[in-house]
């Protein structure tokens, strides 16, 4: 019976040659009908009773014991497991009589023991399923065994896939699963290798599904059976009897049986199978699942313009073919077409972006969203877009509609037929936004409408690109006039320069790109002449005027653009003064646009709002017409100087009239300012000083000065109140005026000027100074005093310290000692709650006028007197120009006392260099061992490392007066006193101020080092002194012992040169009259 079996097979797939018995077998033929004899294998199922190969002699032991005990699944089990290990073969070598051709078309069955295998455990689990039909793990072995055999081995071996899915099954358990996977794009066919060819073997592929149904039957609530089942679906060598409807209704009948929490994981191969499959039955399949789930819109967006894509292909490769009839697919180009379908759902997607109902998965922007809507309409605006005409109708439908509404609203009632009205309208506008977003209505879009409603209205930044966007979208249509209006509504409707230069480099590139396609397309007709002369010449003419036409209105158009430029800076901001001013200047010589352009800016811009300069446009337009418009203006500008042309009698026909009503307008604006509005005023008495009419620029600043009736309460730098009310205490504007006084007026006037600025407390120092100079310049001296007097009670220090200055100065100047008493009043009331660092210039002033009118010995009591009052930072430089004082006045000795006492109250280290002064001066007295005994007081404050010219002075010195243990004690202070300064903060000091002093020292030249030196004895007066004494030839007495005057006046006669008497018999500190100098 077997044999019978065996031998039947070929016989059926010999039937081929049997049709065709007339032709020559070819050993293609051969080939295949070798394969085709190894089919089916399975079908009907292999049986022990028919078969003897199914049962090896070695396994007849195991068919007995479960001929003895069919009902234990654990004899079933071990014996299936027997079978599998036995039979199976990982990768087994093809039959040697098959090509490598052929074997790769049978895939596993290539080898005889693998087809033998696939028998025996087709029949073994055949067996054990008629004992256990409803065993799952029984069915699932069964399943992925033949299956093998089948569809090939995956990716990796058996045992890879078994981990790609346990890693597959982890992720979903903490993320979640997801319907698209970034495996997603990948092949299944490439998971796998080696499969059997479904042509050829397409018999074990139907049994196969057979399987899976009878499993299916039985368990048709587990979801990996379904899986595998349909993941068979996708395998590329599946047979198209399979892999078409019947996988289409397989899917169907999957998500009917299982539950719905498991849909997710049919439909995740469900649309990867709709995909692999393309066409109509993809985007059905695809609409199904977006019913449910919206989310992966933008995926389908994309399979519906990839398939639009590749039919545009098509069709291309059509056209270069003979033509033929278009398939109906091919004419579904128009309403419903698959781009109208993708653009519909794109503008459904960035309308659920904007309101927030929709979040895209690729983390798209609704801009972005809308900005692919835009670009998909002007890739198919025939397909997409409603034409012209049909816009204006729906346009004139929706303002009749508006209109009715307005209408009916005028009469209203109480039953509520406005709102019925509204309501009406609403539903309308609701039902035409749902057919603009509805995929499947064949109306198409109102482009213009959606632009600005959803894109212009929304995406104010963007508006450049999307006024372009529209208008490549009519440029597309062959619409190039209504492209032309759109670019124009474009640039008259954005408020930024990037948004102006996008739409403006359209608009020219497409100009010029219609001026280069009507040229090229006149050169070619210039080439073909045709029969008809007349008509061509015709048409070449219409051609020729349109080209004209053109290119006219592209000169047109880039003369226009600093202007259009100028209209968008102004729309962003119409209060922009410079942008004004510049407009004016773009219109050069055309006075009626500059005049035009003037008013139009006054008109719109606030004032409160206005840039800075505002009231320069005043100033400007009032000097427009001063000069006689555009041309005055150019060649006052070009002549460098105001009034040239006024003086020469060039301006005569300048209109001053209309001048002088811009600045009575002018004065009338509530400028942020009140020195603008003060400007004003100035500019306008300028003007008529320039014309020579000085009456009226000193009645323009009378009138301008003129206070309100109220003036209780008013501050000057109170913005609540509008600059007018303000005016009247313009400093600026009173400064002016009296300055026009000055030069024009008499001096009463003048002085009434003054006046009333000081009564309005506006005046300031210099103010107080000027009219102090201007009465004192008419002879006017004491009210000019009197003026200096009033302003140092106005103001107090620090102001009043300049006038102070100059009051005092003006006086001594006027008087000198003739009244002496007065002046020491006056300065004593200047010192009077003076601070400490204004005391300095006004006590030297005052030290010397009573040198020069007074007495000596009280401008010594003042000079020491200012060492008390001046502040610490002048104290040292007063302490030396005292002790240089009283030397001048009462010799050398007499700065003893001077100089201790500024030791005592001068900081240390000033301290310290007034030592070394006062150590020179006892040295020249002869006091050797005083000079010592201070060297060792300034010590003390002396750090080596920092003053190491204080201890280089000490040591020369030591060295020139002293003995070895005055030296040795020197040296012991300065190591006691390096002790002292030896820390860790005062060695950084003074380490990097040694290094600052070493530098500097390098990089100064030895010339420099005696220019300084000289300079220094120049600002000495100590040096002073000493040089007047070695120019006289009268050296000062420089030694005077301490027992006895008479020994000392005996050894200062022994220290004279010349052995004169020492007339030197002064006291200081006597009268009045022996105020005589000591030298």
């Amino acid at each position: 019976m077997p044999p019978k079996k065996r031998s039947a097979r070929p016989a059926a797939a010999a039937s081929p040659d049997a049709v065709d018995g007339s032709t020559a077998s070819s050993p293609l033929q051969d080939a295949m009908a070798v394969m085709t004899s190894l089919f089916p294998i399975t079908i009907p199922f292999p049986d022990p009773a028919t078969d003897d190969t199914l049962i090896p002699p070695a396994d007849v032991m195991l068919e007995q014991e479960l001929l003895c005990n069919p009902d234990n699944f654990r004899s079933w089990a071990s014996y299936i497991d027997h079978i599998i290990d036995t039979n199976i073969v990982k990768r087994p070598p093809p039959d040697v009589s098959l090509s490598t051709y052929q074997a790769s078309l049978l895939g596993p069955l290539a080898s005889s023991t693998q087809r033998i295998a696939l028998r025996r455990i087709t029949s073994i689990y055949e067996r054990a399923l008629a004992q256990f039909p409803t065993r799952y793990s029984l069915w699932r072995d069964y399943l992925q065994n033949r299956s093998r055999f089948v569809l090939g081995e995956p990716k990796g071996g058996f045992e890879a896939k078994r981990k790609r899915d346990l890693q597959a099954a982890r992720e979903k358990l903490d993320f979640g699963p997801t319907l698209i996977d970034s495996t997603d794009d990948e092949d299944f066919g490439a998971s796998y290798k080696g499969g059997l060819d479904g042509t050829l073997g397409w018999q074990e592929w139907k049994s196969l599904a057979a399987v899976y149904e009878r499993a299916l039957m039985w368990l048709p609530t587990m979801p990996r059976l379904w899986l595998g089942y349909l993941s068979m679906f996708i395998h590329p060598q599946c047979p198209p009897t399979l892999s078409h409807t019947h996988a289409r209704r397989t899917f169907d009948r999957a998500l009917r049986t299982l539950p719905g929490s498991l849909h997710l994981r049919i439909w995740k191969i469900y649309l990867k199978w709709a995909e692999h499959r393309g066409g109509e039955t993809c985007l059905r399949v695809w609409r199904r699942y977006l019913r449910v789930d919206p989310s992966l819109t933008e995926r389908y967006v994309s399979i519906l313009l990839a398939q639009k894509d590749d039919q545009d292909e098509d069709e291309e490769q059509e056209d270069d073919a003979e033509e033929e009839e278009p398939s109906p697919q091919q004419q579904r180009k128009g309403p419903g077409s698959k781009t109208l379908e993708a653009s519909k759902l794109l503008l459904g997607l960035a309308r659920g972006a904007m309101d927030g109902s929709y979040i895209s998965p690729e983390g798209k922007s609704p801009y972005q969203l809308f900005i692919e809507w835009l670009e998909l309409t002007e890739k198919y605006p025939e397909e997409i877009g409603l034409d012209p005409e049909e816009e204006k109708q729906a346009l004139q439908s929706t303002a009749g509609t508006s209109a009715n509404g307005r209408s009916s609203g005028q009469h209203i009632t109480k039953r509520g037929q406005t709102k019925a009205a509204a309501a009406r309208e609403a539903s309308k506008a609701s039902s035409t936004k749902q057919s603009e977003t509805d995929p499947l209505d064949p109306t198409r879009l109102n482009v213009t409408a959606i632009i600005q409603n959803d894109g212009l209205d929304k995406f104010t930044d963007q508006s450049g690109r999307l006024w372009t966007g529209l208008a490549t979208y009519w440029i597309k249509r062959g619409e190039f006039e209504v492209a032309r209006d759109t670019f124009e509504a474009g640039i008259k409707a954005v408020k930024t320069v990037r948004d102006f230069t996008q739409i403006f480099d359209a608009y020219a590139e497409t100009s010029e790109n219609v001026i280069a396609f009507m040229m090229d397309e006149l050169a070619e007709d210039n080439e073909e002449q045709d029969a008809d002369e007349e008509s061509e010449e015709q048409t070449r003419e219409e051609k020729e005027a349109e080209l004209d036409r053109r290119m006219q209105e592209f000169e047109e158009l880039m003369e226009r653009r600093p202007f259009l430029v100028n209209d968008v800076l102004l729309r962003r901001n119409p209060d922009d003064v410079q942008e004004w001013e510049k407009r004016v200047v773009l219109y050069g010589d055309n006075d009626e646009k500059i005049i035009q352009t003037y008013r139009e800016a006054i008109q719109k811009i606030n004032p409160r709002k206005a840039t800075a300069n505002f009231h320069q446009m005043f100033l400007n337009f009032a000097q427009f017409y001063e000069y006689g418009g555009s041309a005055g203006v150019a060649k006052l500008s070009a002549d460098g100087e105001e009034g040239e042309g006024v003086e020469g009698g060039e301006a005569a026909e300048g209109d001053l009239e209309s001048a002088r009503k811009i600045f009575e307008k002018a004065v009338t604006i509530p400028f942020r300012r009140v020195d603008d509005l003060a400007e004003i005023w100035c500019e306008w008495a300028e003007m008529e000083l320039r014309h020579s009419n000085y009456d009226e620029a000193i009645r323009t600043m009378a009138r301008s000065v003129a206070p309100p009736r109220n003036t209780k309460g008013i501050q000057y730098h109170d913005d609540t109140l509008p600059p007018q009310s303000r005016l009247f205490k313009s400093l600026k504007l009173w400064s002016f005026y009296v300055d026009l006084e000055e030069s024009l007026g008499d001096v009463e006037s003048t002085k009434r000027v003054y006046e009333k600025m000081l009564e309005l407390k506006i005046a300031n120092a210099q103010i107080i100074i000027n009219y102090a100079a201007f009465l004192e310049d008419n002879k006017y001296f004491e009210e000019s005093f009197k003026v200096y007097e009033r302003g140092v009670e106005l103001f107090t220090y620090p102001v009043a310290f300049e006038i102070w200055n100059v009051y005092l100065s003006k006086f001594v100047k006027r008087y000198g000692g003739a009244k002496l008493e007065r002046a020491r009043d006056l300065f004593e009331q200047a010192l009077d709650k003076c601070p400490a660092r204004f005391c300095k210039p006004l006590m030297l002033m005052y030290g010397q006028l009573e040198e020069k009118h007074g007495l000596a010995k009280r401008a010594m009591k003042i000079y020491d007197r200012a060492t008390r009052a001046v502040a610490t930072d002048d104290r040292f430089d007063m302490f030396v120009f005292y002790i240089a004082k009283a030397a001048a006045n009462f010799g050398l000795a007499a700065t003893r006392p001077i100089y201790e006492r500024a030791i005592e109250s001068l900081p240390d280290r000033q301290t310290a260099d007034m030592c070394l002064r006062f150590a020179e001066l006892e040295r020249k007295l002869g006091e050797i061992d005083r000079a010592r005994a201070i060297y060792a007081h300034a010590s003390q404050f002396c750090d080596p490392r920092i003053q190491a010219e204080f201890w280089k002075q000490w040591n020369q010195f030591e060295i020139e007066t002293g003995s070895e243990d005055t030296f040795r004690e020197m040296l012991r202070i300065k190591r006691s006193v390096q002790a002292q300064f030896n820390t860790d903060v005062s060695y950084i000091a003074a380490s990097a101020l040694t290094s600052a002093q070493r530098s500097q020292a390098q990089a100064t030249s030895s010339e420099t080092g005696r220019s300084n030196g000289a300079h220094n004895d120049a600002n000495d007066p100590m040096a002073q002194v000493e040089a007047a004494s070695r120019s006289t030839g009268v050296r000062q007495t420089a030694f005077v012992a301490a027992s006895t005057a008479a020994s000392g006046a005996r050894a200062a006669d022994a220290v004279n040169g010349d052995g004169s008497e020492n007339k030197n018999d002064q006291v200081v500190g006597g009268d009045d009259q022996d105020d005589d100098d000591l030298l």
